[in-house]
């Protein structure tokens, strides 16, 4: 199983990318998966994807650790409850710690693990993004307005967690993606004429293969986008991508 990834600043921000992912090992078969998209209209909004995302590396080496002493790993739906629950109780902690307000703690999330033995997968869409599964594409639009986590840390968890409805099992894949919403994002800003459709830089991005074999896959797709096709990414853009070897 490989994994790809790519960060990058969209164009239209000049100080930091809003944006942030990780990918780590949770147990001796899962990869915990995470992109974030900080919130533009939010206090300082760089500090809350980032701040999540170190939150839940931490939490996916204590598991890891964990499940190594146990020799034994919950199904993929409790560990991905757990691990959400845990982030909520951690972000909740440090926003009474340093005295945050509710605006400086507004980040959206897609979050999964997989397991890479089997190619199953587990995942919630806390705001919007997209998420492609062997050229399937499921997009999580808000209207602008994401149904951010930081709302929701004084909520009942387990009423919260069960209301969710952007979640997703996969039972296999060959393929599987997540990505922040900057992936709609991408424009011609030289030749408006010249634009691509939308769906042409999707399908680019996340269903062709060409060039899998680096390791910077889909850098240099991003690269190659702006190189030649003169398509740059304006808003910042987070993405994972899994290939399965195995099927």
């Amino acid at each position: 199983m490989r994994i790809y990834k790519t960060l990058n600043i969209g164009e239209f921000h000049t100080n930091h990318c809003e944006d942030f992912l990780i990918e780590e090992q949770i147990g001796s078969n899962e990869k915990l998966i995470a992109v974030l998209d900080g919130c533009t209209m939010g206090t300082e909004s760089v500090f809350a994807s980032i701040l999540f995302g170190k939150i839940l590396r931490n939490i996916a080496k204590k598991k890891f650790y964990e499940a190594f002493l146990a020799e034994r790993s919950l199904q993929l739906q409790d560990q991905l409850k757990d691990v959400v629950k845990l982030l909520i109780e951690e972000v909740k902690l440090l926003k009474n710690q340093l005295g945050l307000e509710t605006n400086e703690l507004l980040s959206t999330l897609i979050i999964g693990i997989i397991e890479t033995n089997t190619s199953k997968a587990e995942l919630l869409t806390v705001g919007d993004g997209l998420i492609c599964k062997d050229g399937k594409l499921i997009e999580y639009a808000q209207d602008d307005k994401p149904d951010y986590l930081g709302y929701h840390l004084a909520d009942d968890f387990e009423t919260w967690f069960e209301s969710q409805k952007q979640k997703l099992s996969i039972t296999s894949f060959k393929d599987l993606s997540i990505s922040t919403d900057g992936i709609f994002t991408f424009q011609n800003l030289d030749e408006r004429s010249k634009q691509k459709p939308e769906k042409e830089i999707i399908a680019y991005l996340l269903m062709d293969n060409e060039g899998v074999e680096f390791p910077n896959f889909l850098e240099r797709k991003v690269r190659f986008l702006k190189d030649k096709w003169n398509h740059t990414v304006t808003d910042d853009l987070a993405i994972i991508r899994v290939k399965n070897d195995r099927l």
